[in-house]
Parts: structure tokens; C-alpha cells; sequence
């Protein structure tokens, strides 16, 4: 059996937080890249990728159905990013190189510390969840409304000269810059199709998604703690989602072999599984990404599409060509192979449908693509 895991670009998670947060704990544990992990602020200064395969249990299953020469699972990336620090955005901490590097990435992962450790120093001198996020969140409003005022300029000139698209756009951008200066994110809003296009100019750093990490001890990680119930308060006032997990736990999981590892997990720490599962699942769905598969006796292999993507561009994530000749896909889902056992007898059930050029794929979607070039 020949296992690959490929790089997929342009999907990229960020981990971020002040300085002695976990972040790179976790991020070695998530990748076992071996970034450097200090009891000091600025330990990481460039960023460090890390691919990492998603835990998903039906690509095991195609597995054992097709037993094929290669296996090839879905991977998303993870950019572990310096900590950031009060200041960041007027260059405090090497925070305009930092917030570049926000900048880069697709959606933040946003380690937050609820763990007491006296031999692990805090870079504002105590645990306070409420205030280390407030810090990272002003730090990333204040970068945005930099941004916002370099292009309120640009857009002022074109407006003053009666050009109705420049009204309109410095309108919209005098609204971004109202709710910045109340110390709110631009995401979360529903926009229209032109303002979209803006806001993707504008690449804000709140307008990306954000997901929470609670970092805590081994003994916090089922039942939480008063400092994981203030993250969750914050976070449910953002509709973002939290997860819950140890960066030290998971660190000595990463050591262990399998047999060692299952059993650490249920009768040391009382969970089925590492809480990095749960963290790339949720990053991965943060993303909106969601997962096709083609199989044969040669590869089974997991492909990474954005949700709502037609069948061509799908055919495109394999081959180029497959996109530009696309005929039709022969489609069926995963329950349907796995429950019946075979594709010839989904087949004689009348349940591998053909689709065309219109139709979204849907996660789980087992296709063979028919294209003529």
C-alpha cells in the first residue's frame, strides 16, 4: 500500500494568539513539523506550514472495500503564526510582519490560554481570556482600519468628481469604518454582491472566520473550565465555534504509538479521541470545505472542494483537462456503495445518477467523470 499526502494550496488556517498561548505546542502536535516552542514571546518569527491529513473514516472504509496500490486522504494547512501583542498594529513585537502573514491566510485559529502554569510565563502577567482575546481582536480592527483609511482616501477622489460606483463604494467603506471604531468585526454581516467584491479587495483580517481554541490542562479537557466558559460566552457572541483542547495532552499523544495512544485516551483522559481531530473536522468545515472521492482498484482519493462547486470544477481539481472536455458525472454517494457493497450493485439498484455541468457536489459524492478532449 503506497500512502500520499499531497499539498493543497490555497487553503490555509492560521494560529494565532499572544505570545506563550500554546499555539506552537499544538501546532507541533498537529503537524509534527517541530517548530520551535520557547518559554519566551517571539520564539517563532516566520511562520511555520504544516500539512496535515483530515481525520475522515470513510476514506478507511473505501479502503477496505477496494484494497487499491495507493490511498490518498484530503489534507488542509495550518500556518503557525508568531504571537501577536498589544501595539502589533503600529509595528509593536514585529506585529506589521505578523498581521502580514494574518493576511495570508484564509481563516484564524485564535489559541486562547485557560490554564494556570506558574513555570510558563504569561506576556501580560496573569490568565484573563476575556482580555488576551480582546487584545488580539483590537490589534486586528486597528490593522483593518488602516486599511480602511488608505482606500477612504483613494475612493474620495473618484467620488468628488460625481462618479456614482465611487459614492456608492465610499458610503459602504464609511459604514466598515463606523463599525470598526465600535470595536467590531466586519464578518458576521450580509453584504451585497458588489460590496463583497470590495471587501475581498480589501483583504480585512476581521473578515475572516475565526475559530477558537481553548487551551487548557489534561484535567479541564472534558468538563471545561471558568475560563473555557468565558471564551465559549465571547465566541457565541461572534457565532463562532469553540473547541476544547489540551496542547500538552495532545503533544504526548503525538509521541505515542497506537495501542498506547487509545489507551491513554480513554482511561487517562476519558475522551475516544485527540482533540486535534475535532480541531482540523471544525477548521476544515470553517473553511466550507467539503470532500468527493473517485475509486478504483489503482487509488482511492479524497479531493478537497469548496462548497457549492459544479461538477466541471470539481473535474478540474483532478485534471484540467477533465474540466475543460466535461460530458457528465456519474454520481453516488457514499451510504449508497457502503450499504449495497459494490459499485455494480448501486448500479443495478438505478442509484448512480448522471449530472451535468449545473450540479453541486455534494460531500461524501463517490464520481467518475466522462469528459472527450
Amino acid at each position: 500500500m503506497f500512502f500520499e499526502v499531497y499539498k493543497l494550496m490555497g487553503f490555509k488556517c492560521g494560529i494565532v494568539g499572544l505570545p506563550n498561548v500554546g499555539k506552537s505546542t499544538i501546532f507541533n502536535a498537529l503537524t509534527s513539523a517541530g517548530a520551535q516552542a520557547s518559554n519566551y514571546p517571539f520564539c517563532t518569527i516566520d511562520p511555520n506550514i504544516g500539512v496535515v491529513e483530515v481525520p475522515d473514516g470513510r476514506l478507511s472504509r473505501l479502503n477496505e472495500m477496494y484494497k487499491p496500490k495507493k490511498l490518498t486522504p484530503t489534507v488542509i494547512e495550518f500556518v503557525d503564526i508568531a504571537g501577536l501583542v498589544k501595539g502589533a498594529s503600529q509595528g509593536e513585537g514585529l506585529g506589521n510582519k505578523f498581521l502580514g502573514h494574518i493576511r495570508e491566510v484564509a481563516a484564524v485559529l485564535h489559541v486562547v490560554r485557560c490554564f494556570e502554569d506558574p513555570d510558563i510565563v504569561h506576556v501580560a502577567g496573569n490568565v484573563d481570556p476575556k482580555r488576551d482575546i480582546e487584545i488580539i481582536n483590537m490589534e486586528l480592527i486597528l490593522a483593518d482600519m488602516d486599511t480602511i483609511e488608505k482606500r477612504l482616501n483613494r475612493v474620495e477622489k473618484s467620488a468628488k468628481s460625481g462618479d456614482k460606483k465611487a459614492v456608492a463604494e465610499m458610503e459602504f467603506i464609511k459604514k466598515l469604518k463606523d463599525r470598526l471604531q465600535k470595536g467590531e468585526s466586519v464578518r458576521g454581516m450580509e453584504y451585497s454582491d458588489e460590496e463583497k467584491r470590495i471587501l475581498k479587495e480589501c483583504h480585512f483580517l476581521t473578515d475572516k472566520p475565526v475559530l477558537y481554541i481553548a487551551n487548557v490542562s489534561e484535567k479541564d479537557i472534558v468538563k471545561g473550565n471558568s475560563y473555557v466558559d468565558i471564551v465559549r460566552s465571547i465566541a457565541a457572541s461572534e457565532k463562532a465555534e469553540v473547541v476544547v483542547i489540551s496542547g500538552k495532552a495532545e503533544a504526548e499523544i503525538a509521541e505515542m504509538d497506537k495501542n498506547e495512544r487509545m489507551d491513554y485516551l480513554i482511561n487517562v483522559l476519558g475522551v475516544q479521541e485527540p482533540g486535534l481531530n475535532s480541531l482540523i473536522k471544525t477548521a476544515y468545515k470553517l473553511l466550507n470545505l467539503i470532500t468527493f472521492f473517485t475509486v478504483g482498484e489503482d487509488e482511492v482519493k479524497a479531493w478537497t472542494i469548496s462548497g457549492g462547486t459544479k461538477a466541471p470544477q470539481a473535474a478540474g481539481e483532478i485534471h484540467s483537462d477533465i474540466e475543460r472536455g466535461f460530458i457528465r458525472a456519474e454520481v453516488m454517494t457514499y451510504s449508497d456503495l457502503t450499504s449495497l457493497g459494490s459499485a455494480q450493485a448501486v448500479k443495478d439498484k438505478g442509484r448512480i445518477r448522471l449530472e451535468g455541468k449545473d450540479y453541486p457536489v455534494k460531500d461524501g459524492d463517490i464520481i467518475y467523470f466522462r469528459f472527450s478532449v
